[in-house]
């Protein structure tokens, strides 16, 4: 007999993907900076791959297995509570950006990209490292 999927895994993978998806994001602007607008396109959309991945696997993790209530007490209580609602917050605001500054990319409409990558961008950027931070904190603390 085959044993029951433990979906608790799902949340290691989903830290490993934020951390990827960090990674892929700052070599992306590496190559915009540099001039290499092929890699970094290439980049950009690995790194919109893996926050999709991460949104799937986010959403059966969370359908399929038991909340985990942080335990950290004292001065860091506030601070993962802090982290954790700015990154769920952004998270939603930035689903629109990503895909409306890949949108204005691919149809090399680069002004308007531009302008909406420099909101997109950090904001992405943050999401990422603080998904990892988050879990850190909440399984490791």
């Amino acid at each position: 007999m085959l044993a029951a999927f433990d979906f608790r895994i799902l949340a290691t993978v989903d830290a490993v993907l934020n951390g990827i998806a960090f990674v892929l994001i700052c070599a992306g602007l590496v190559a915009v900076k540099r001039g290499r607008i092929e890699l970094h396109k290439k980049l950009m959309l690995a790194a919109v791959g893996v926050s999709a991945l991460f949104l799937a696997c986010y959403l059966v993790y969370h359908l399929n297995a038991e909340p985990v209530k942080f335990t950290g007490e004292g001065w860091i209580r506030p601070v993962y509570f802090t982290l954790l609602i700015s990154h769920v917050v952004l998270a939603a605001v930035q689903v629109p950006l990503i895909l409306r500054t890949v949108w204005l990319g691919l149809k090399d409409r680069r002004e308007q990209h531009r302008k909406w990558a420099k909101v997109t961008a950090p904001i992405w950027l943050y999401v990422s490292v603080t998904g990892v931070i988050v879990y850190a904190m909440l399984y490791h603390l």
